[in-house]
């Protein structure tokens, strides 16, 4: 028996996490066609990797916030704390975790010339994102929570939905 008030029904209810997560994993997922298309590679190791087009981050981040601010309105704090948030997000991505990939190729780069045959492990080098690619992200975010959230509302509503219409 499920209770109505139990934790997961509570988070199956929530259109903005779910649409969140939805426009973060389709972000994610386009980057295997950006791959395939701009790179003519399949590489489904993009799947796990940070970086790259779109920022699924910021995907997420702005989609919730739209969310949000759908939801309880855009003139209230909540929708302000989300954005601000976003904001955060968006420019650590673009700024401080593209800064430390920069770093990490340069010391990737020094090691390969000072310990030519060393086994160490190198650096993970692609850590943020250019601009366009939070840009792109935070398009992405929007575009696909909003209309989410507005024609097909909670998990738990479609399921509802899906149960009423089978029978």
């Amino acid at each position: 028996m499920i209770f109505t008030d139990s934790p997961l029904i509570s988070i199956l209810d929530n259109a903005v996490l779910a649409w969140g997560l939805v426009a973060c994993g389709l972000a994610q997922l386009s980057k295997l066609f950006v791959e395939i298309i701009f790179q003519q590679r399949w590489r489904p190791a993009v799947l796990l990797e940070t970086g790259g087009m779109p920022s699924s981050h910021s995907a997420l981040v702005t989609g919730a916030a739209a969310g949000v601010g759908l939801e309880m309105g855009f003139g209230n704090s909540e929708f302000a704390l989300a954005a601000t948030l976003a904001f955060v997000v968006m420019y650590d991505a673009s700024g401080i975790r593209r800064a430390a990939g920069y770093t990490a190729k340069r010391v990737n780069d020094l090691n390969d010339k000072t310990f030519p045959n060393s086994q160490q492990t190198p650096l993970k080098e692609v850590l943020g994102h250019s601009r366009i690619e939070v840009l792109a992200g935070s398009i992405v975010g929007p575009a696909i929570s909003i209309p989410g959230i507005v024609f097909v509302g909670s998990p738990l509503h479609l399921f509802q939905m899906i149960s009423a219409t089978l029978g």
